[in-house]
């Protein structure tokens, strides 16, 4: 009889906690690599509370999804859990919307049907913005930053993991969102200064982990002007 209640204190126990948990529906990716608060003095990730001037690479702009959305067209990209053998950015082919390969020129990866390109100056400050996705959780999370690498472009191709892992720039709370009760579509972001870097294209990536070496990324490409 003891053994009995105690299975079934385990089990209503085990219910309650999955039950008050956040439940997973899909995961984050970056869409603004520079965004602009309407009022400095009282920052907004909101879509009314800013703009964004430029863009994770090949961002479909064209489509009007609704913020924190783009799950739909499978924007997340999952790395492999290895840095050594991980591709750093989505590389889903020609799939509009999930598709993160670097572009030849660059610049065909932005504008049009694309979202624009950042380009920023040493010093400046970039804002960066990603949907909550019901993981801004920090109870919940075993690393609650997101890292930001910044590489410059060797060859004309996006450098390895492993190298980006040499240059991380900045690390950003990934649970700093707006306040609100839809868990899944708040918006989050991070602000940070451009380190010191000679002019030139750099790769951009915002890098964070879910559970232990589950990692998701987004890429930019970003031109650093001479200040």
């Amino acid at each position: 009889m003891v053994l009995k209640s105690a299975v079934a204190f385990a089990a209503v126990a085990t219910l309650a906690f999955f039950s008050s948990a956040p439940q997973a529906e899909a995961h984050s990716w970056a869409d603004c690599i520079d965004w602009k608060f309407k009022n400095p003095k009282k920052p907004s990730w909101n879509d009314d509370g800013g703009r964004c001037i430029g863009y994770a690479r090949r961002y479909p702009v064209s489509l009007n999804m609704p913020f924190g959305t783009q799950d739909k067209i499978y924007r997340y990209f999952q790395q492999d859990a290895d840095p050594r053998v991980a591709i750093p950015c989505s590389n889903r082919g020609d799939g509009y919307g999930s598709n993160e390969t670097r572009a030849n020129p660059v610049s065909e990866a932005y504008g049009g049907k694309f979202g624009r390109m950042t380009v920023t100056t040493v010093g400046d400050t970039l804002c960066v913005r990603w949907p909550a996705k019901n993981h801004a959780f920090p109870q919940y999370l075993i690393d609650r930053y997101v890292q930001i690498n910044l590489s410059p472009v060797r060859n004309g191709k996006d450098i390895t993991q492993v190298e980006l892992l040499k240059n991380t720039v900045a690390k950003l709370d990934f649970t700093k969102c707006m306040p609100g009760a839809d868990i899944d579509l708040k918006a989050c972001g991070g602000c940070f200064k451009v380190p010191r870097r000679a002019p030139g294209t750099y790769l951009l990536q915002w890098r964070w982990m879910l559970d232990q070496g589950q990692w998701y990324s987004s890429c930019a490409d970003i031109k650093i002007n001479k200040k």
